[in-house]
C-alpha cells in the first residue's frame, strides 16, 4: 500500500458494535467458573475497552482472587461459544463504513482477540469493508492500543499524518497519540465526554451519521503544529 493513502483505524467495542450484553454474560460465566457469585446488578460498561486481562483482574479484586489467567481462559471459552453472537451493530455504522471505504483503507484496531473480532465482523457482513483486521494475539505483544496501532502502521507502511483513529475510550485516544495519529472520540459508546476530552481527543462526534465525513476530512487535512 502507498504511504500516501488515507487510512482510518477503528475500534470495535463501543465504536462499531454494542458489545456489552455478550461481554457481561461471558464475564459472569467466567466468575461463576471460579466459584464466585455475581451481583445481578453488575455493570461493566465503564470497564469495556482495555484488554480482557485488565477487565478480569478488576472484577476479581472484589473477591481477593488473583487467578486472572484462569478467568480469562474461562471468559474466552464462553465468549467464543456464544457471547460474541450477542453483539449488535450500531445504527448507521454499516453505511458509514461503506462511505469511508470508498476513499480510505479501513483497519480494525481492537484489544479484543483478533479471532473473535474477525468472527463478529463476518457474522455482521462487515469484514469485506476492511483492508486489515487487527486485534490481540496469543503472543500478547500487541494487546494494548499503543503497540497495536504501531503494528498496524508499520506492517501496512502507513503515514501517521494520513491516519485517524476512531474509538470510544481514552485507550483509543492515548494509543493514537502515542503514534502521532489524530483521534476521534465517539459519544455513542462506553466512554464519557469527560473521559474523551480529558484524554485529548482531537474531535468528538455525537452520531454515526457524522462519522464518515469527519473521519475522511481528518485524513486529508494537514495536522496542526
Amino acid at each position: 500500500m502507498s504511504a500516501a493513502q488515507s487510512a482510518i483505524l477503528l475500534d470495535l467495542d463501543g465504536t462499531l458494535i454494542a458489545s456489552e450484553p455478550g461481554i457481561l454474560s461471558s464475564c459472569r460465566a467466567a466468575l461463576r467458573s471460579l466459584g464466585h457469585d455475581t451481583d445481578p446488578r453488575m455493570d461493566i460498561a465503564s470497564i469495556i475497552g482495555p484488554p480482557i486481562e485488565d477487565v478480569m483482574r478488576y472484577l476479581l479484586q472484589q473477591f481477593g482472587d488473583d487467578r486472572v489467567a484462569e478467568a480469562v481462559d474461562a471468559y474466552r471459552q464462553d465468549y467464543g461459544a456464544r457471547g460474541l453472537l450477542l453483539s449488535e451493530v450500531y445504527d448507521g455504522i454499516e453505511e458509514a463504513l461503506g462511505a469511508m471505504s470508498q476513499s480510505a483503507n479501513l483497519y480494525l484496531a481492537t484489544s479484543k482477540r483478533e479471532t473473535f473480532a474477525r468472527r463478529i465482523l463476518a457474522n455482521k457482513g462487515l469484514d469485506s469493508l476492511f483492508t486489515g483486521i487487527y486485534g490481540s494475539t496469543p503472543a500478547g505483544d500487541i494487546d494494548h492500543k499503543p503497540e497495536l496501532i504501531a503494528h498496524i502502521i508499520r506492517v501496512n507502511e502507513l503515514h501517521p499524518d494520513r491516519c485517524v483513529m476512531v474509538g470510544d475510550r481514552r485507550y483509543d485516544i492515548a494509543g493514537a497519540h502515542a503514534n502521532s495519529v489524530r483521534a476521534i472520540g465517539v459519544l455513542w459508546g462506553y466512554g464519557t465526554r469527560d473521559e474523551l476530552e480529558s484524554a485529548g481527543a482531537d474531535q468528538l462526534i455525537n452520531t454515526t451519521q457524522e462519522l464518515a465525513e469527519i473521519a475522511l476530512g481528518m485524513t486529508t487535512s494537514p495536522k496542526a503544529t
